[in-house]
């Protein structure tokens, strides 16, 4: 007896994960859904040339590349803002690591965040002394940086993709 309830115990809360899961699940949208773009970053060694998705609202920003299990090293994915100012990224749900690049009003890259680590509550933003306000971020594979030579000071231009 008390087998057979320990096992419906067991069914009820495997079926609650199932519930939640399928739940959460539907908030997550797929990426071919968000806009592409076409990106290139110009550095000393050459122009390095991405596909990336626009988180262009409030929900695809949230999102993000939360729950991404693999980033190909010619993707990525840019959070634009309508203004400059300070922008700060965590990688809660993110299971991979990212380099974060954070980017001026003029496409000019201001501070790479390397290898940030996956599924860190930790606040990602510009450090003191830099002054210079983000307009947007780009996040790339972990380790795309240094194996493209991209560093501080190089610049993004976009344009529409497919």
């Amino acid at each position: 007896m008390r087998t057979r309830l320990r096992l419906q115990r067991l069914g009820i809360a495997v079926a609650m994960l199932g519930v939640w899961v399928c739940a959460h699940a539907q908030n997550v949208e797929s990426l071919d859904h968000f806009p592409q773009m076409k990106a290139v970053i110009s550095t000393a060694s050459g122009p390095q040339k991405f596909d990336i998705w626009l988180a262009d609202t409030p929900a695809r920003s949230e999102q993000g590349l939360m729950f991404v299990h693999s980033l190909a090293h010619e993707r990525g994915m840019l959070f634009p803002r309508n203004n400059a100012g300070p922008m700060a990224m965590w990688m809660k749900n993110t299971l991979i690591p990212l380099d974060m690049l954070f980017i001026d009003a003029q496409g000019q890259i201001i501070f790479i965040k390397h290898n940030a680590t996956p599924q860190s509550e930790a606040i990602i933003s510009i450090p003191a002394p830099i002054v210079t306000p983000a307009q947007a971020v780009l996040e790339l594979a972990g380790g795309e940086c240094d194996r493209r030579h991209i560093s501080q000071g190089d610049r993004l231009s976009i344009s529409r993709g497919n």
